[in-house]
């Protein structure tokens, strides 16, 4: 392979002296994308990427096998309020979702078409929030990667807008008062307020009133003295209670705040959970007597489902409704209680071994009932109900083989249907699936999904492994275009559930963060090693794949082993973990990574941050850096920095290479875009593992005959 002549990145002496640690910077120029010199040199390797992809020749049969097993239709459950459901919806030829709304007799309309707003795909129907009596919506649309997005309100038997916009509003909560005349929402201090350089969230809770201005909406909590917290708003069925959630970043704890809305202006809250003190996630729901169901890891790191008067304030009075099983973490649960309903019923959602168990309970003794029959070995999400009061419970299942389909469970009849779901364009490969157990250095035990193609193979295969590892978020065995794709070629696709995710509970997110990161990056390599010693794949078969903190993950992982990998590709990835607070909302991720700013923390960031472990003159796996040109989570300056160090560095004559995408946000292109992402990513990774979709012989099998998709019904 001929080594590639990489734009020149000049190399400053910038080293900073950290607690009486000198740390060397020799990018830190390129932090400043507005420097003509970052322009430039951006520019340059944006050519060196599009000259390199000129040259593969495999790009266009492995587009034409991403747009074969893509998925289209409807993903995840409606949400039904008074006499509509609400529901999105992506045919094959939408850039973005469209919001739709169907009434009791199974008509549907478009309610908002992100294609009329935008014709350029860049703006996509991020949240929705119907109000109870389902006459109106509050929609709030996202534009790329603009820091800010508007909350409208729409008359939902017309689609005509009735308020807003309210802006500043992104990633909010939105809970309606009964009536559909004023809802509390979660919106950023105006940018006027804050000094140049806060990066902090700044969110506060604020109440809004149908018509009025959004700045006369006033604020019922949040200040000054929590810039960095996360709110969560529930509101009672009969509107006379509030509950809030506040989170300090991403913590694995949070406060909860109750109150009685005899003055939904100035609500007087009372902390009935203090995260400090329990160390523990408590998601509070309200019963009809306005009492409380709470969701929570607190001594339970599984999950256990607890009852508690709105006025307890400690654990100690909680009364333990669904106990912990620590073989099946809790995902989610949901009340059913309809006066139709011989008794209220509560649903439980858990994962055993990677697949989805739903159990029903009864919701005053937490007694179990009956197992709902599942299609599969596969992951359920979403449940949802009819608000105020549920007898239907709908959600969503997919499998590796299965993209999302949508199942009704009637309560009255006990009956579970298939309604609704998505499909694929043409054809999808027959997938074997499946995990096993390996062993990390330490002698943990570690789950592995493997997807292969179904006839039997006994020689070593071109392997893409992915793994994440952070924020307790469990890896499951879903369906994904791109592993459908690379076992459709021949190759076969694995998932290791690393410490710092959630699949094992809060104790296995626990054992991978803050001063245990390090963990989660040695258990990657040490699945690299069983599937290389098991026979399942070469080192030059074998390439790493993450998104986000999941870059981090494989950018370490390969930085640290760069002769187990023929491949790396790091979507949005963090890089710089000395300077990852400086950048897009990292200031709000300390309690994952650690902070820099104490000596204790900033070794263990050092000890793992791909950015300070690169060694010049060693011989790196080919490298293909992804990321938007503004990214307004993870900040660009982790692929710039990371690729010019990776660039200066490798002995070696495989590609380092850059993919930035402009008018995109970080995990949220239009389709096209997103399509033309991952065919990239699979022609990179198997022109470097040897993987070949015009070579496979892997049996394709046609799913013309997909779900139903115009189930929606509404039952009396």
């Amino acid at each position: 392979m001929t080594r590639l002549f990489y734009p020149a990145a000049w190399r400053s002496d910038v080293v900073e002296d950290l607690f009486g640690l000198p740390i060397s910077d020799p990018y830190r120029w390129l932090e400043d994308s507005d420097d003509a010199r970052v322009r430039d040199w951006t520019a340059a390797q944006d050519r060196l990427f599009r000259a390199c992809r000129a040259g593969w020749r495999e790009r266009r049969s492995w587009a034409s096998l991403v747009d074969q097993v893509s998925s289209f239709g409807v993903s995840e459950p409606p949400m039904a309020r008074g006499p509509f459901m609400f529901l999105a919806e992506q045919l094959r030829e939408d850039e973005q979702r469209r919001l739709l709304v169907v009434d009791t007799e199974g008509n549907r309309r478009v309610l908002v078409d992100p294609a009329e707003i935008d014709s350029s795909g860049h703006t996509g129907l991020y949240a929705w929030w119907p109000s109870r009596e389902g006459e109106r919506v509050a929609v709030q649309m996202e534009v790329a990667e603009q820091p800010g997005s508007d909350i409208t309100v729409l008359d939902a038997r017309t689609g005509e807008t009735v308020d807003g916009p309210l802006p500043r509003a992104r990633n909010t909560s939105l809970a309606w008062l009964p009536g559909g005349d004023a809802f509390y929402y979660v919106s950023r201090v105006p940018d006027e307020e804050l000094a140049p350089d806060d990066m902090r969230p700044q969110r506060r809770v604020r109440l809004h009133r149908i018509g009025s201005p959004w700045q006369a909406d006033t604020v019922v909590f949040g200040g000054d003295d929590a810039p960095d917290h996360y709110y969560g708003l529930t509101v009672s069925a009969d509107g006379r209670y509030l509950a809030i959630t506040a989170m300090a970043g991403l913590t694995s704890h949070n406060d909860v705040y109750v109150a009685e809305l005899t003055d939904p202006e100035a609500p007087r809250l009372t902390k009935v959970v203090d995260g400090h003190t329990t160390g523990a996630r408590v998601l509070p729901r309200f019963f009809a007597d306005g009492d409380l169901l709470l969701v929570t890891d607190h001594q339970a790191p599984c999950g256990r489902v607890c009852v508690a008067h709105r006025h307890d304030t400690g654990p100690a009075a909680w009364r333990e409704l669904v106990a912990e099983d620590p073989r099946a973490p809790l995902d989610e649960c949901l009340v059913l209680d309809d006066p139709a309903l011989p008794r209220p019923l509560l649903l439980v959602a858990r994962t055993r071994h990677g697949a989805s168990v739903l159990t029903v309970h009864d919701l005053a003794s937490g007694r179990p009932l009956t197992d709902l029959p599942l299609p599969g070995a596969g992951v359920v999400s979403s449940l949802r109900t009819n608000i105020p009061h549920g007898r239907h419970a709908w959600f969503s299942y997919c499998d590796a083989t299965t993209p999302p389909t949508i199942y009704r469970y009637d309560a009255t009849s006990g009956r579970t249907k298939q309604e609704t779901g998505a499909t694929t364009a043409g054809h999808t490969p027959e997938i074997r699936s499946g995990s096993v157990r390996y062993h990390a250095g330490d002698g943990t035990e570690i789950t592995l999904f493997l997807f292969t193609p179904a006839e039997e193979h006994r020689s070593p295969r071109p392997t893409l492994l992915y793994g994440y590892g952070s924020f307790g978020m469990p890896m499951r065995p879903w369906f994904l275009p791109m592993a459908a794709a690379w076992v459709g070629a021949g190759g076969t696709y694995a998932v290791a559930c690393v410490r710092g995710g959630g699949e094992e509970g809060q104790h296995w997110h626990d054992a991978g963060r803050g001063p245990h990161k390090h963990r989660a990056v040695s258990d990657l390599n040490d699945a690299a090693t069983w599937l290389i010693d098991t026979g399942r794949t070469t080192r030059d078969q074998l390439a790493i794949h993450g998104q986000s903190a999941g870059g981090l993950l494989v950018t370490a992982a390969a930085t640290q082993r760069p002769d187990l990998y023929a491949a790396v590709v790091a979507e949005g990835p963090l890089c710089d973990m000395v300077r990852y607070e400086h950048f897009g909302l990292g200031c709000t991720w300390t309690d994952e990574f650690g902070t820099a700013s104490q000596p204790e923390h900033l070794r263990w960031l050092l000890g793992y941050s791909p950015y300070h472990n690169v060694t010049p003159g060693g011989s790196y796996p080919a490298f293909l850096l992804t990321g938007a040109v503004t990214d307004l989570q993870t900040g660009e300056a982790h692929v710039t920095k990371m690729c010019a160090a990776l660039q200066h560095a490798t002995s070696g004559d495989r590609p380092i290479l850059m993919r930035r995408e402009p008018d995109t946000a970080h995990a949220a292109f239009p389709a096209s875009k997103e399509r033309a992402l991952i065919a990239d990513i699979l022609t990179f990774a198997g022109k470097h593992t040897g993987l070949s979709p015009e070579k496979t012989t892997t049996r394709l099998h046609r799913t013309d005959e997909g779900p139903r998709r115009d189930g929606l019904v509404r039952e009396p």
